[in-house]
């Protein structure tokens, strides 16, 4: 078990992700993930028309989302991603639908209350957080969402190979290969979802190992 802190490890793993997206551009490719081709549809459903989505990276999802229409605010904690996010967005010739924003989720989203319409975060949640403050985060996104709109997000779970593997920094969260995975049980996932009416808890498989996640829809009650 290691001995380092939350701000510890926080400020490693924000250097270790810089690192890796300035190491291996566009790393997860130009073709965007299934749980965003799901979430655009969720979205399209609930009539929304502003997409904020957390952990963004070099983008394959938000600029997806932009290419369906949507407005997207794309937020992450690290630079490097989001500089290749607005190079693509050029090549992909929908900047005037993308903003980006610098945002460590660890801090208060700077939006207004009910200001977008649907909030999107594949595996952002699953990162080195604690509990505490994933329930910060799900408080800050109910926030600034509106009444009636969707959050869909996916986390890898305790069911995935990695979790008790590597080094154990407490809370469920576990580093291998240097990054370090916050593994959600479903206990953790219906708590999130109080005050919210939850639409789906779905166990999906992803990647070569395979990571097993749970890919979680949510809505404000309207």
């Amino acid at each position: 078990m290691s001995e380092d802190g939350p701000e510890e490890l926080a400020t490693a793993q924000r250097e270790h992700w810089q690192q890796t997206y300035g190491e291996h551009p566009g790393m997860y490719g130009e073709e965007p993930s299934a749980p965003a081709v799901h979430a655009a549809a969720v979205f399209r459903a609930a009539g929304a028309h502003t997409v904020l989505e957390l952990g963004a990276g070099h983008g394959r999802d938000a600029l997806y989302f932009a290419r369906e229409g949507f407005s997207v605010l794309a937020t992450d904690f690290s630079p490097v991603g989001l500089e290749q996010l607005r190079e693509a967005a050029v090549a992909h010739e929908v900047v005037e639908k993308v903003t980006t924003a610098i945002q460590d989720v660890r801090e208060p989203l700077p939006l207004a209350d009910a200001s977008v319409d649907a909030v999107f975060a594949h595996m952002l949640l699953c990162m080195a957080l604690s509990t505490k403050e994933i329930h910060a985060l799900i408080a800050e996104v109910r926030r600034v969402l509106r009444p009636g709109g969707a959050f869909v997000y996916t986390v890898r779970h305790t069911g995935d190979a990695h979790y008790r593997a590597g080094t154990g920094y407490g809370d469920d969260i576990w580093e291998h290969g240097g990054f370090a995975v916050h593994f959600f049980s479903r206990d953790l996932v219906d708590a999130l979802a109080e005050d919210w009416s939850l639409e789906e808890v779905h166990a999906f498989e992803e990647g070569g190992l395979p990571r097993r996640l749970w890919r979680v829809t949510q809505t404000v009650p309207a």
